[in-house]
């Protein structure tokens, strides 16, 4: 995501979800948990992230990652995401 005039201030869970290729569950629940920032707007499931809290977030996790392979708690994983 970058920071272009025609780029919509706030994203829906789908548009998260699309982004970080998961699924609009784990996202809800990134909310939920505090790890991600976002609010909800008038009706029942009307979510709303910020731009600039899904790139910290983004930039968040990246450092736990690497602190972690650092510390030695992750193990390589393959081109595919798996365990090697």
């Amino acid at each position: 995501m970058t920071d272009q005039p025609n780029q919509p201030r706030f994203l829906t869970l789908a548009q998260v979800a699309d982004e970080l290729n998961v699924k609009q569950s784990l996202v809800q629940g990134l909310i939920r948990t505090g790890e991600l920032r976002g609010f909800q707007i008038g009706g029942r499931g009307l979510w709303r992230i910020g731009r600039q809290d899904v790139e910290d977030y983004i930039a968040a996790a990246y450092r736990r990652t690497a602190e972690r392979i650092a510390a030695g708690e992750l193990v390589d994983a393959g081109p595919d995401g798996e365990e090697s």
